[in-house]
């Protein structure tokens, strides 16, 4: 294999700003819509059930694909897949920015799904090329993992500032210049994997465990509109578990599966997926019920709702960058993810007080903090860990999967928690019953949070001496 010269560090800084972008938009695409909601509504035709599928269209589409994105990415070049996540990301963008109906919207919204889903396992795979090694690979992973929160916050912000002064489309076009300030740095800035693609495709399993976790996705945040016990609930469910079983089956009889089966023997990387799943379920849950008790509960707009965030979103991006790599240094990471979670937990345990005639400094505040905190501390080694497990030649998978572990926590916990929360409140409620409510998903995602500690605890080995790796080829 040819030797190429490394990357200056000038180069690898740069390649990590594209990497954290990267994070930053994927998040930001599911949280920018909120506040564009009703307009999309009014001018599109949506009915008030048929909504929420602009937020769902995404998710699913994501959800779905990430382990194809994993598999694409270890087999065609990490950069090569990365471009065309973005190249895909900004069709979607244009087409849900543009449409004039309800199909083009949901469609546009799904294809955005799929660039982003090409994306995520990208950009790991490229951050661990980069950074792998390396005695900056924590400050690395700290960096990335800052971007997601800023991203949530900041599609608040730019949700409403971008529909207020322009209109409701430019909260999809704002990915396009984005999308072409990385695309314009990606070939200098970005490592090119040099060895050729091993192996075929397995479009079978592909096409199976993609259909498999859209069913499952689609059958639990669909289920609180239609019902849990009915029909269309139960039966995509079943469907959905179906094909994942022969996702299973045919990744044991594959001679090149998506999914080698023995890597989901390794007790770090089951670990740190697992403490991913109930992470993504708690804190995603936490801020989207906060948002809400903030605006109709306590009176915020929008806009200051966002900003009530900021605080939140300011601690994680402290303690990610400035402090967590330094505990995980001394402490290792599974102190690191089992405590943060256990703090999460107890945020969201304090949260649980919420009032009807409550305040931000006394109500949400202090309790929102300690939740940032806890998240700030999992977060990271989490998703270290579980890139860190996997062999070299087998990076994007797992970097996929630990995507999908986190965003299908997020739409199922987050799809549960909001069925609890009208099955207390009703869809007519007042502001107390819409707080019972709310309280309800905030002790929901405590357990949750708990739960992942305690399988956290009991399943997360020691680190074992880790032999040399064998190195990636690279060039510029």
């Amino acid at each position: 294999m040819t030797t190429h010269p490394p990357l200056s560090p000038a180069k690898r800084w740069l390649g990590l700003v594209l990497i954290a972008t990267a994070q930053f938009v994927v998040i930001m695409d599911t949280s920018i819509i909120g506040v564009a909601l009703p307009d999309i509504q009014r001018e599109l035709g949506f009915s008030p059930e048929s909504l929420s599928w602009v937020f769902n269209a995404y998710v699913v589409a994501f959800g779905g694909l990430l382990l194809l994105g994993g598999r694409l990415s270890d087999a065609f070049g990490a950069r090569k897949i990365f471009v065309t996540g973005w190249l895909v990301l900004i069709a979607g963008s244009i087409m849900a920015g543009a449409a004039s109906n309800i199909g083009l919207e949901l469609a546009g919204r799904a294809i955005q799904g799929a660039g982003s889903a090409l994306i995520a396992p990208a950009a790991l795979t490229l951050l661990m090329m980069l950074f792998g090694g390396t005695a900056d690979l924590p400050k690395a992973f700290a960096v990335y993992g800052a971007a997601a929160p800023i991203g949530g916050t900041a599609g608040v912000f730019l949700g409403g500032v971008l529909t207020e002064y322009l209109s409701w489309p430019w909260v999809f076009y704002i990915t396009v210049p984005i999308a072409a300030f990385v695309l314009a740095f990606t070939a200098t800035a970005l490592p090119r994997t040099v060895r050729k693609a091993s192996g075929s495709i397995d479009l079978g399993g592909a096409l199976t465990v993609t259909a498999g976790l859209a069913a499952v996705v689609y059958a639990v945040v669909n289920a609180p509109e239609v019902g849990w016990l009915t029909w269309p609930t139960l039966g995509v469910l079943a469907a959905g578990i179906v094909l994942l079983v022969f996702f299973f089956i045919i990744q044991a009889r594959s001679r090149s599966p998506l999914l080698r089966l023995g890597l989901l023997r390794a007790p770090r990387l089951a670990a740190a997926n697992g403490a991913q799943l109930m992470l993504g379920a708690a804190w995603v849950s936490m801020w989207f019920f906060l948002n809400l008790y903030l605006q109709q509960v306590l009176g915020a707009t929008a806009f200051l709702a966002g900003a009530a965030l900021l605080p939140m979103t300011g601690l994680v991006v402290i303690v990610m960058i400035a402090l967590a790599p330094r505990l995980q240094a001394r402490f290792g990471a599974k102190s690191m993810i089992v405590t943060g979670l256990v703090l999460l937990a107890g945020g969201l345990a304090w949260l649980a007080f919420v009032r009807p005639d409550g305040t931000y400094a006394v109500d949400v505040l202090p309790a929102s903090l300690l939740s940032a905190l806890g998240m700030s501390l999992a977060f990271v080694p989490s998703l270290g860990t579980a890139i860190d497990a996997a062999p070299p030649a087998e990076t994007g998978i797992a970097s996929g999967l630990v995507s999908t572990s986190y965003q299908i926590g997020s739409a199922l916990g987050l799809a549960v928690l909001t069925a609890i929360v009208y099955g207390i409140a009703g869809t007519d409620a007042s502001k107390a019953e819409l707080t019972q409510g709310y309280s309800a998903a905030f002790i929901g995602a405590a357990i949750l949070a708990l739960v992942g500690a305690i399988v956290t605890a009991i399943t997360m080995s020691k680190p074992r001496a880790s032999a040399p790796a064998a190195k990636e080829s690279i060039s510029v």
